[in-house]
């Protein structure tokens, strides 16, 4: 079959012109995953090697589709020789085969988020901080925030600028921390998500030759979502085009929505200033939805002015217009949504999971689940508790993990206590105490030291050494048997299951289910020949490959059968890459949608805008909006107004009025009133409650007094560096480079600002 036939003019211009960087511009539903693919499946036709090809994606379904769908056109065995994943499976990759130079094992853990807090937990309490002022996920972000940056705990320490926003926070040690953190990754041999990245640049930075080997090896370079592309991915591929920029880019500058993940809209922005030669191709029909749709999604992006501007389309029907449900309260709200669910349903015939209700925040899903257990109506909340998360699940892998890399100080907590052998806190922590002192693992200090230099009394190292004795029979077989015959052995060896087995209680049988649903799907993962290393004669799947893929997995790769015919309630972010027959945006109100945090930055409201085109965008056959004309705030009832958002789209698409037959063409004031019409990205207003800012002790100075390289303080976005100051007042603009957000452009009028130091 010549797959060429089934694309469209520019689709085809796409895929066959592999020759120079490409940019294509892929709007909502126009077929961006098939010219990827094709253009792939293009290029191995015309003899490039597969292990040439290096293409990168965010997600491992949307890689393992793509390569499924590959190995269709030109043979699995080829296919499977793709250097194809996300950006943080191929890079795992790499830093096993590069591990060495780095000071790493190559058995190395990798840390998921869970382990990353828990580690920043142990620190803090080890460095006698407060937990209150030292949160574990504030500071674990504020680490992720800089490995992304590229900045190490060493740059860190060392830069007055974050030093100063870390004091401003009040927060002034996370720098010592980091440190603390880094040194312990470094004593366990784990990475966390962060520094695959972070180590794949100081790989290609300090190491030359194996920038030139992978760059060699890497000729054909394929990034999807390059919206999403933070500063470290971006410069990962950017070194690696360097030498030929063969480089092709997908993606959609209107679906920029991470910038809280650190994603830079400037990357796609900024391609043509990277690879001049580019040629850009812009896929702007819409095969996903109707033209109302599109046309309304149209006529809200236009109003951002930082874009790559298209113009989408769409040969489907017109389609119904975009419903509108008003209600008085949020528990109405919720009630409408939920009987307009079961009237789609029914009348309609639509399977449930075809429809989907997004929101905002996750603290909105609650009113809607209630809702939807009234009605009977069959749902499943997207990004709670993983299978990966349970308890019992994270017991039996922390053994597997030890059993790989015995310097896993925080897999040999978890594992030393499940099942209980009677080795108390007390003891654990004399002995990571003497680690610390050694500057080992706790696994190499046990066995080092006599037990009365740690502090153990005789019966606890008994019991520690037929520990460490079981992990060390149990890893001598792991290059000898497979994933799944290793973790049983694991399971049984180590008394866990005896231990679920002993009481016939409902939550032991239900533990013990989880453990049985984990071990299947290693025997899965093992059974599946794609997993085995075709270039080596020993094709056994090893735990360690296992472990690699649990580290990387997301929440789409965990989807159960039993949760596949449900209504969808889920996040806006949550919902990228997804879509549904009818879709409800819910909470399209000011202060929520766009969020209240956004109202004073442009960056921060255009990038609220293009989540609702997000939104909207994932509907096939019909939006639902829906507001609340009250909702609760800190326990009280608080008046709202329709979202900003609403007005900007065209009023013809909507169903009915939203502000009322007498607002039409005209904005919201700060009372909520409707008057005179206005630009609509003009109109910027305060959010006057400084609970929700998250900031009840932040008190702003004097905006129009900025210059250039003072040093503020914004109250929500932090410290940061005045880069210059535009315009007069009412009107002045500041620029801040902002250290843990980026360059913000702000508004003085309503900015909530003050100067921490002047210019030198």
């Amino acid at each position: 079959m010549n797959f060429l036939d089934e694309l469209s003019d520019v689709q085809r211009e796409a895929v066959i012109n592999y020759q120079q960087p490409s940019l294509i511009i892929a709007g909502a539903g126009s077929g961006k995953t098939r010219v990827l693919t094709y253009r792939i499946a293009y290029l191995l036709q015309q003899d490039v090697r597969p292990q040439h090809v290096l293409a990168l994606t965010f997600t491992n379904k949307a890689a393992r589709e793509m390569k499924e769908r590959i190995g269709a056109l030109v043979g699995a065995d080829v296919a499977r020789r793709l250097w194809m994943g996300t950006f943080h499976a191929v890079f795992a990759r790499i830093l096993r085969s590069e591990a060495e130079r780095l000071g790493y094992p190559q058995s190395f853990t990798i840390y998921d988020a869970g382990d990353s807090r828990s580690l920043v937990k142990a620190c803090i309490k080890e460095m006698g901080l407060d937990e209150k002022i030292y949160k574990p996920g504030n500071v674990s972000g504020r680490i992720s925030v800089a490995k992304n940056n590229l900045i190490r705990a060493g740059e860190y320490v060392g830069n007055a600028q974050i030093i100063a926003a870390d004091a401003a926070s009040r927060m002034p040690l996370t720098g010592d921390i980091y440190t603390l953190y880094e040194r312990k990754c470094r004593l366990a041999g784990a990475m966390d998500f962060d520094d695959l990245l972070l180590n794949a640049n100081v790989l290609f930075r300090d190491f030359p030759e194996a920038l030139a080997h992978y760059s060699s090896l890497f000729r054909y370079i394929l990034v999807d979502e390059y919206q999403d592309t933070n500063y470290a991915q971006y410069l990962i591929v950017k070194k690696l085009a360097q030498p030929h920029h063969n480089i092709c880019v997908v993606g959609d500058d209107a679906q920029s929505i991470y910038a809280f993940r650190g994603a830079r809209i400037e990357n796609i922005l900024n391609f043509r200033n990277d690879y001049p030669g580019y040629r850009e191709y812009r896929l702007e029909e819409n095969y996903r939805s109707t033209q109302t749709i599109v046309n309304a999604a149209n006529s809200l992006i236009e109003k951002n002015s930082r874009q790559l501007r298209k113009k989408c389309f769409s040969r489907a029907e017109a389609g119904e217009p975009i419903n509108v449900l008003s209600a008085f309260t949020e528990q109405e709200e919720s009630f409408m949504v939920a009987s307009s669910i079961f009237d789609t349903a029914y009348n309609k015939q639509t399977p449930y999971n075809e429809i989907a209700i997004l929101y905002r925040t996750n603290a909105q899903s609650r009113l809607f689940e209630e809702a939807m257990r009234k009605k009977n109506l069959p749902y499943k909340i997207y990004g709670g508790m993983s299978f990966y998360q349970r308890a019992e699940v994270r017991d039996l892998l922390a053994y597997l993990r030890l059993i790989v890399n015995p310097n896993d100080d925080e897999a040999f907590r978890r594992a030393v206590q499940t099942p209980s052998r009677g080795i108390g806190i007390t003891s654990l922590e004399r002995l990571q105490a003497a680690a610390g002192a050694e500057g080992k693992s706790m696994y190499e200090t046990f066995l080092a030291l006599p037990p009365a230099a740690i502090g153990l009394r005789p019966q606890i190292s008994q019991k520690l050494q037929a520990f460490c004795d079981l992990i060390a029979e149990l890893s001598s077989l792991q290059f000898a048997i497979d994933a799944h015959e290793l973790a049983t052995e694991a399971a049984k060896r180590s008394g866990y299951i005896a231990e679920l087995k002993e009481t016939n209680s409902m939550e032991n049988i239900t533990r013990l289910e989880y453990v049985e649903e984990l071990l299947n799907s290693i025997k899965g993962f093992c059974d599946n020949p794609d997993n085995a290393n075709p270039d080596e004669e020993n094709r056994l799947v090893t735990v360690r490959q296992y472990l690699e893929n649990v580290s990387l997995l997301t929440d789409m790769d965990n989807e159960k059968e039993e949760d596949r015919n449900k209504v969808t309630l889920m996040t806006v972010h949550s919902a990228k890459g997804l879509e549904f027959s009818y879709v409800y945006i819910t909470g399209m109100e000011e202060t929520l949608f766009p969020s209240g945090l956004s109202v004073d930055s442009l960056e921060a409201l255009e990038e609220e805008r293009r989540l609702f085109y997000v939104a909207i965008t994932r509907a096939k056959r019909r939006v639902t909006v829906s507001f609340s004309k009250t909702r609760y705030r800190w326990g009280e009832t608080v008046s709202n107004r329709p979202s900003r958002f609403l007005h900007e789209i065209d009023e013809s698409y909507f169903n009915k009025p939203v502000f009322g037959e007498t607002a039409k063409g005209k904005l919201p004031d700060e009372k909520g009133a409707f008057g005179r019409k206005t630009p609509v990205r003009t109109v910027l207003k305060p959010v006057k409650s400084a609970v929700l800012r998250g900031a009840a002790d932040f008190t702003p100075g004097d905006s129009p007094k900025l210059a250039a390289g003072m040093i503020i303080e914004h109250d929500r976005f932090g410290a940061g560096t005045v880069a210059g100051v535009e315009g007069v007042m009412p009107g002045a603009k500041a620029i801040v480079d902002f250290d843990d957000y980026g360059r913000k452009t702000l508004l003085l009028q309503y900015a909530r600002i003050k100067i921490i130091k002047q210019p030198v």
